[in-house]
């Protein structure tokens, strides 16, 4: 939790009744339980209606209760499970006492999208999770797996094995406005299914919520009450449709006060795709360093000090797409696709939602006048995945030449390093910190994708090098 000058605690609330606080937040798009290498993802039908709501004309609405028959079925509660084992010191290790296991549990809520059972939740709901059980309206309970995780968006695809689920609905969130109703339903404190409302209060809102993981943040602000356990919850409007998943709130005492934020669907629905299609999130990337334009700088390029935009300070590598396409040091980016750029925060945000290899329209100044280049988008470089968490509690990075020379691996020896290991990691006797994995499931590995790619449900067998010596060792992954 975060207090800031004003006495306001940020809370990622981890939706739990007793789950502990210290999961691993780690650039990782994950996809453990995902098809194997090679397989061919069948992805989910959606319902998509992207009629703006001003647009429906009604009398005086006296009951919400048949526009949300409809949507409580798809809003879905999610319980989490991790094994955590005891730490012994290594002296009584050697006389044969081994550490005792506790198993922590948490609560959250999701979001039923397609009827072969795609589920939207957030990251922070199911990460480090052993084990997952979705329990549905009609009191199913099942065991559902992680197809993908984004931290930087706080979002999560996971998959229960059913089929002709009710399934919700999504409308276009770039379509709301301050002042709709929205409502906000998930299971809050493991009360049971519970639907409360609002309206919109901002959107576009930037809090600070994911910045230990460099995350994007474009969130949905509303006072529809939102407390633990809502994580992973529907914000829907008032034709029904799913706007936005709820992630967070803002309060003095982890309770709600009227300040909750939902990541817009549009956002939600871009991460499940890219996940389903590789397995990872692939971003956009254009290749340029920026700066906020200030009215006095604006001055001194000889246009309107009232112009709102960023200035390009760096081309950064040279040879990278905006170089490519022609753009310079001091051009004042004021548009991407005929969307307004102010911001430092705006331009990244709008580029990492767009897909490498898409081509964008940038609206800019340059000399005072106002000129357009296309510029075909790259992708982001920190997506390669070389770094983050491979399991939970085990942080890998790819060997460089710092590395090699502080853990002192040999030249020959090619893999992932293990560069951290959290104490009530389940795999914390397996992958010490300074093992080399060479191998996994006998293919090898140089960066996290790469393992990601290979890891499977059950047992996995991994080729490691550690203090000067190779072994083979199995775990399992649950």
């Amino acid at each position: 939790m975060k207090t800031s000058s004003v006495a306001l605690a940020v809370a990622l609330f981890i939706c739990s009744l007793g789950l502990a606080a210290n999961l691993a937040a780690a650039d990782k798009p994950a996809a453990i339980g995902a098809a194997g290498k090679g397989a061919v993802v069948k992805k989910p039908v959606l319902k998509i209606d992207a009629t703006p709501i001003s647009e429906i004309k009604s009398a005086v609405v006296t009951s919400y209760a048949d526009v949300l028959e409809s949507i409580r079925p798809a809003v879905v509660s999610v319980y989490s499970s991790k094994l955590v084992r005891q730490q012994v010191p290594e002296f009584l290790r050697q006389q044969g006492l081994k550490g005792g296991e506790q198993t922590q549990r948490g609560l959250g809520s999701g979001v039923i999208v397609s009827k072969d059972g795609y589920i939207i939740t957030n990251n922070h709901v199911v990460e480090g999770a052993d084990e997952l059980k979705v329990l549905l309206n009609d009191e199913r309970e099942l065991t559902a797996k992680v197809i993908g995780t984004d931290p930087k968006t706080d979002v999560a695809v996971i998959k229960i094995d059913a089929e002709n689920l009710p399934a919700a609905t999504l409308a276009d969130s770039a379509k709301l406005r301050v002042g709709d109703v929205v409502f906000a339903i998930g299971n809050p404190l493991g009360v049971g299914q519970t639907v409360t409302m609002g309206i919109v209060s901002a959107t576009g809102r930037r809090v600070g919520i994911l910045e230990e993981v460099a995350g994007y943040e474009d969130f949905i602000q509303t006072d529809a009450a939102i407390n633990q356990g809502n994580s992973g919850g529907a914000l829907i409007d008032a034709r029904g449709r799913l706007v936005g998943i709820n992630s967070a709130i803002i309060s003095t005492s982890s309770g709600n006060i009227g300040i909750g934020f939902s990541i817009p669907i549009n956002l939600a629905n871009s991460i499940m795709s890219s996940l389903l299609e590789t397995g990872t999130v692939s971003r956009g990337y254009l290749g340029v360093q920026t700066q906020a334009l200030t009215a006095d700088e604006a001055e001194g390029f000889g246009i309107s000090k009232d112009t709102k935009g960023v200035v390009i300070t760096d081309l950064n590598p040279a040879d990278g797409p905006a170089a490519k396409a022609g753009l310079k040091r001091e051009d004042v980016i004021t548009a991407i696709n005929n969307k307004a750029v102010t911001t430092r925060d705006d331009l990244r945000l709008i580029i990492a939602q767009t897909l490498p290899g898409t081509k964008i329209i940038v609206k800019y100044i340059r000399g005072g006048k106002i000129e357009t280049q296309e510029v075909i988008l790259g992708k982001l470089p920190d997506d390669g995945l070389a770094n983050g968490e491979f399991l939970p509690g085990i942080a890998v990075a790819a060997l460089d030449a710092a590395v090699r020379k502080e853990l002192r691996i040999d030249e020959r020896v090619e893999g992932l390093v293990v560069t951290e290991v959290a104490e009530n990691s389940a795999y914390s006797q397996i992958f010490p910190r300074g093992a080399v994995i060479v191998q996994l499931n006998r293919v090898p590995v140089t960066d996290l994708a790469s393992a990601k790619r290979e890891l499977r449900d059950g047992r996995n067998l991994a080729f490691v090098y550690y203090r000067g010596a190779f072994r083979y060792l199995t775990f399992v992954v649950r």
